[in-house]
Parts: structure tokens; C-alpha cells; sequence
């Protein structure tokens, strides 16, 4: 069945007529998540979440507009993991700075980007936009900060851990290998202290602190836990959607 709010599924024949007043744009990445997760986890989860949400807005009236999910994402850190693909900062500047010149043109001035991959970065590219763009409002989200994952999940962890596992256990079993070949997801810290507490960062060289790709125990990951999850953030990001559909660019502060 042909879903409207989806660009990659409508037509002309639908859309000839149609007006949207916001776009969301899931981007992700193509990289290892430890041995058992295939590596489009961050895409099949970004896409399923603004999808469904969608789907939500969609029936309550609202005019969103998912665009095609990005596939490739910044993997600076990840050069040597095999196949780990890699866009630069700059490169998603330039990508953002094309579709946001179609969207601005046929008068879609809200643009959501649904992050699904910790290495990227939008906060100074949005910056950017922003200056090039007065017209739009351009925001972003990253789904695992919209909610306590400890109400949810059991271990801690930021890649391939019991919050991913869970949620394709749940999206997509078919690409989850059997739990006898899921890597700890243990990780090395850094020895000076200071990066360690958060106020100073660096990108870790991901193969020196994971032996699997992964970072988190998966080990108590179900599907019960992915779906529960997942329904949660769907219900939040639909009622961004709609405020977000809602909301005069004029009128934002109060």
C-alpha cells in the first residue's frame, strides 16, 4: 500500500496537487555494530521511527513529508573497520545545502533531520544553514537522547548495545544473528581522566577501543524492550511532527 507521507513511495499523481509544511529527512550510516547487527542498523531504525511517526501525523491531518533516508554517515573514526563508509562533515554541508535549495524554491520551509548515527554532527552545519537559508527553519533530533534508555534497558551503552539490539530485534529479526555470536561490546576508556568525565573530547579510534565494533553489552536485549522503545519515541515524535506542522515561523518564542 502506497503511503503518502512517504516521498519514495508517492507519485506525481498525488503529489501534483499537494502542499507539505514540514520534511524530515532520517539520516544514518553504513558501518560494523559488533558481529551480530547488520551495518544499516542506524538507517533501518531512523527510517522506521519517522515512518511510523508519520504515519501518526499523517491520519490527524497534518502535511509532513519523509524524504529518503541518508545512508552514509561521518565515520571518520572507523577507517580502518572494513567497509565502514564515510561522509565528511563538509560532504552532508553540501548534500544539506542541495536539498534545502529544492525545499526553500517550492516553499517547504520546515525541515526536520532525524539523526540516527552518534558521529554526526549537525549542530554547526544547521549553524551554517541558517545563514544561507533565512527562510527556513531547519532543527534536528537524535533519537536515543529523546528519552531515559535507562527506564528501558539494563546496560549502558552507544553502539550495537542492548538499545539496537533490542530495536532490531524488534524492525528486523531477519537481520539479527543468533545471540551465540553477539560480542561482549566491551570498551577501552581513554587513560587521561579528563576525556573520561565529558569536558574534553576526542574521536575515539574505534578499532584500539572495541574488539568487536560494538560499545555496550547486548546481552539482555529483546524484542520486547525494542518495541516498547520504539513505540515511546514514535508517540514523542509525533507530537513534535504536529507542532512542528502547526507552528508560525513568525511567532517561534514566548
Amino acid at each position: 500500500m502506497i503511503r503518502p507521507y512517504v516521498l519514495a513511495e508517492t507519485n506525481w499523481e498525488s503529489l501534483k496537487d499537494e502542499r507539505f509544511d514540514l520534511a524530515v529527512l532520517p539520516w544514518g550510516a553504513t558501518e560494523a555494530h559488533n558481529y551480530h547487527l547488520p551495518y544499516g542498523t542506524d538507517n533501518y531504525q531512523a527510517q522506521s521511527f519517522v515512518e511510523a511517526a508519520a504515519k501518526m501525523s499523517w491520519e490527524k491531518g497534518k502535511k509532513v513529508i519523509v524524504l529518503p533516508t541518508i545512508p552514509f554517515g561521518v565515520n571518520t573514526g572507523q577507517k580502518d573497520i572494513y567497509l565502514d563508509m564515510n561522509l565528511n562533515p563538509s560532504t552532508q554541508l553540501a548534500i544539506l545545502k542541495d536539498i534545502i535549495t529544492v525545499l526553500n524554491r517550492q516553499g517547504i520551509y520546515k525541515l526536520l533531520l532525524f539523526n540516527g548515527h552518534g558521529g554526526n554532527n549537525f549542530k554547526p552545519i544547521v549553524r551554517e544553514l541558517g545563514l544561507l537559508f533565512p527562510d527556513m527553519f531547519i532543527s534536528f533530533s537524535f533519537f536515543p537522547q529523546m528519552l531515559d534508555k535507562t527506564q528501558y534497558f539494563k546496560e549502558k551503552g552507544d553502539h550495537a548495545d542492548e538499545m539496537e539490539t533490542s530495536l532490531m530485534l524488534y524492525l528486523r529479526p531477519d537481520l539479527v544473528l543468533p545471540n551465540d555470536k553477539w560480542g561482549s561490546g566491551d570498551e577501552k576508556k581513554f587513560k587521561i581522566k579528563a576525556f573520561n568525565e565529558g569536558w574534553v573530547w576526542a574521536e575515539r579510534q574505534w578499532s584500539k577501543v572495541s574488539s568487536d565494533t560494538g560499545i555496550g553489552n547486548p546481552e539482555f536485549a529483546t524484542a520486547e524492550k525494542g518495541e516498547r522503545f520504539f513505540n515511546d519515541i514514535t508517540i514523542k515524535l509525533d507530537e513534535l511532527f504536529c507542532a512542528l506542522c502547526e507552528a508560525d515561523l513568525k511567532e517561534l518564542y514566548e
